[in-house]
């Protein structure tokens, strides 16, 4: 087996369920302290009464997920799914999907 250079994370893109506190500006400046991380998006799409369902996109050279993940659970939410990934040496540009 060839062991090939892993590719590095530069777009991630996860389903999170957060408690209402802390804010999703605080998380989100949680996050952006770590030194895998350029830049945090996040996106809250639900809302009960304890908690809320938020999209984080992740921008950096090499995110690195496991500790971007402990992160999150420090601040007691948990990751559903993690939606999307681009990895390589560049980001890649994408078409937008056309309805036929």
């Amino acid at each position: 087996m060839v062991n090939k250079k892993q590719a590095p994370a530069r777009v991630l893109v996860l389903d999170v369920l957060k408690p209402h506190r802390p804010s999703i500006l605080q998380l989100g400046r949680a996050i952006a302290r770590h030194k895998s991380v350029n830049n945090v998006n996040i996106d809250v799409y639900a809302i009960d009464e304890k908690t809320e369902s938020v999209s984080i996109v992740l921008d950096g050279t090499n995110i690195d997920y496991e500790a971007v993940e402990e992160i999150i659970e420090k601040q007691g939410a948990v990751v559903h799914s993690l939606d999307k990934v681009v990895l390589g040496s560049k980001k890649l540009i994408e078409v937008p999907k056309v309805d036929k």
